[in-house]
């Protein structure tokens, strides 16, 4: 008799990160992926960092047969009320009996290190599965998988803001300066992923205005 799999939920960010974990995980057969866990910033309305709009996210969770698990925080957001916001929402995923949360971390140890912790004692195990991947060969496995993404935010301390907007593609990694993540690892960039094999159809996005706030560039992507 086969066992049933564990059920687990894939944290989302909205970026190809999580959405190329997502897919590692499905081609695994490990675990039953039940949902997607994702902050929403209150006042705006929008994936917390990566800027994306709700009616995106939506369409993407629609398109990975994801049911939403949405934490709203305001903004700014104080650390102790994020934490207390995530708490409620493991809490309820441990009622709803899923066991693991799929994180789609590279290498930062200190990141790891904040999801274990939080997550020890509460009866949630994370994983891990794009872990210590060279991250040049993984941007182009990405890209390979037939993945596409939009740069929705830059930090304009790494990157000009010309770059938000830009496709995640083989020519975005040859216009990279040296001194960037492929990945954007290190908080360089962040993207919106618009179609790939995780998602059972393309999403109609289009590329909108380019603003600039708090250090970032961001690029509003909108559903046609």
């Amino acid at each position: 008799m086969t066992l049933p799999r564990p059920k687990a939920l894939i944290s989302w960010s909205s970026g190809k990160d999580s959405a190329f974990a997502l897919h590692e995980i499905r081609r695994s057969g490990e675990f039953d992926v039940v949902g997607a866990l994702t902050t929403v910033t209150e006042t705006f309305e929008r994936v917390s960092i990566h800027g994306v709009r709700q009616q995106i996210l939506h369409a993407q969770l629609e398109a990975a047969a994801l049911p939403p698990h949405i934490v709203p925080i305001p903004y700014p957001c104080p650390n102790e009320i994020y934490e207390a916001r995530m708490g409620e929402a493991v809490a309820r995923a441990v009622r709803d009996g899923i066991t693991h949360i799929i994180f789609g971390d590279l290498f930062l140890a200190d990141i790891r290190a904040y999801r274990e912790q939080n997550l020890r004692g509460t009866g949630i195990t994370p994983v891990f599965p794009l872990w210590a991947r060279p991250t040049l060969p993984l941007a182009r496995a990405m890209i390979e998988s037939g993945m596409e993404a939009y740069l929705a935010t830059v930090d304009l301390k790494k990157l000009p803001a010309e770059f938000a907007g830009r496709k995640f593609d083989a020519q975005l990694l040859a216009d990279l300066p040296e001194c960037v993540d492929p990945c954007g690892e290190n908080g360089e960039f962040h993207t919106c992923v618009v179609a790939g094999p995780m998602f059972s159809q393309r999403l109609a996005v289009v590329t909108g205005e380019r603003v600039e706030r708090d250090g970032y560039g961001y690029c509003d992507l909108v559903m046609e």
